[in-house]
């Protein structure tokens, strides 16, 4: 009987340790703001003390799922990595609060999620892609004291600049009569006409997005822009592709006066046939005070999916080396 006692206390001990070991990788955050209390989504991918990235999407509005490319690389080099969906994006809340879309608001949610996930200027890396690398300078400019480092990925620290880069550089190698095309429905707002989104699709975004032909896109890219969410989009971005268009906050963005004031170590990653330009990119990495830069040759916007190669070798000898 005491045997079997023993046995039933081992059994009970084993299972509780197991237990408390084994755990959700998917968290949902409480975020508190001026017009109530929300959810975000995150997920957690492998385990690292020392290496914690935390993914910021595009958009504003996109969602996670254009990271999974991450999926086939980071686990590889033992990097811990989060999926986080901003609030209004696929699998967070979304409140019909127009106030809330601001860079202010998304600064002060990362904040929150940082500490939910218990992460630390020891562990804490801030990735940001394209308007998640907008709000990855603005955390860093206000909580830097929290990050390991900073990553920005294909994103310039000017949307003025990039406004001008998209339209007097990029819009001018397209063709002069599909130009003109996009401009007559860009004249008169009419940016939802399938016409106008069908050029766009066709002329510009296998050139300057994605350098893959359009009916072969990754399905998790796919997704993606198929579940943007667009009104926020639609007051934060603008209507046109053709830069940045939308809420004053955003198309008035320019930090490159301030870039000096970021001190944690910091990777810029620009691709040739960026949507925005590779020597601004490169630029920006010589302004911070310990600042590297990642060229991505064959790539576009996406070249975590058309310049893979380049793009995680640089990014994770970078990580390696923090």
């Amino acid at each position: 009987m005491k045997i079997q006692l023993t046995k039933l206390f081992l059994l009970l001990f084993l299972f509780t340790s197991c237990s408390e070991t084994i755990s959700d990788p998917v968290k949902i955050i409480p975020i508190t703001t001026d017009y109530g209390d929300f959810n975000v989504w995150t997920k957690k991918i492998g385990n690292n003390p020392t290496k914690k990235v935390l993914l910021l999407h595009g958009g504003p509005g996109a969602n996670h799922q254009y990271f999974k490319s991450f999926e086939s690389f980071f686990p590889n080099e033992d990097i811990e990595f989060y999926y986080y969906d901003q609030l209004g994006s696929t699998l967070s809340d979304n409140p019909q609060i127009d106030d809330l879309w601001t860079i202010e608001h998304y600064v002060e949610e990362v904040e929150q999620v940082r500490k939910a996930l218990g992460l630390t200027k020891d562990n804490f890396i801030l990735l940001g892609h394209s308007w998640g690398g907008i709000l990855g300078i603005e955390y860093a400019l206000k909580y830097q004291d929290n990050l390991k480092s900073l990553i920005v990925s294909n994103m310039v620290p000017s949307v003025p600049d990039y406004n001008d880069y998209a339209n007097n550089v990029l819009a001018l190698q397209l063709d002069p009569e599909i130009l003109k095309e996009i401009r007559s429905y860009e004249a008169v707002k009419d940016y939802t006409n399938e016409n106008y989104l069908g050029l766009i699709h066709e002329h510009y975004y296998p050139e300057h997005v994605m350098r893959i032909p359009a009916n072969e896109w990754p399905e998790d890219v796919v997704n993606a822009f198929a579940e943007i969410n667009f009104p926020i989009y639609l007051k934060m971005q603008g209507p046109t592709e053709f830069g940045i268009v939308g809420d004053a906050s955003l198309k008035n963005w320019d930090v490159t006066e301030r870039l000096n004031e970021i001190k944690v170590p910091f990777l810029s990653i620009g691709a040739e046939y960026d949507t925005m330009d590779p020597v601004q990119m490169e630029w920006m990495a010589n302004e911070v005070q310990n600042g590297s830069y990642l060229h991505c040759p064959n790539g576009s916007h996406m070249a975590m999916w058309d310049d893979q190669q380049n793009y995680f070798d640089g990014l994770i000898n970078f990580i390696n080396q923090l």
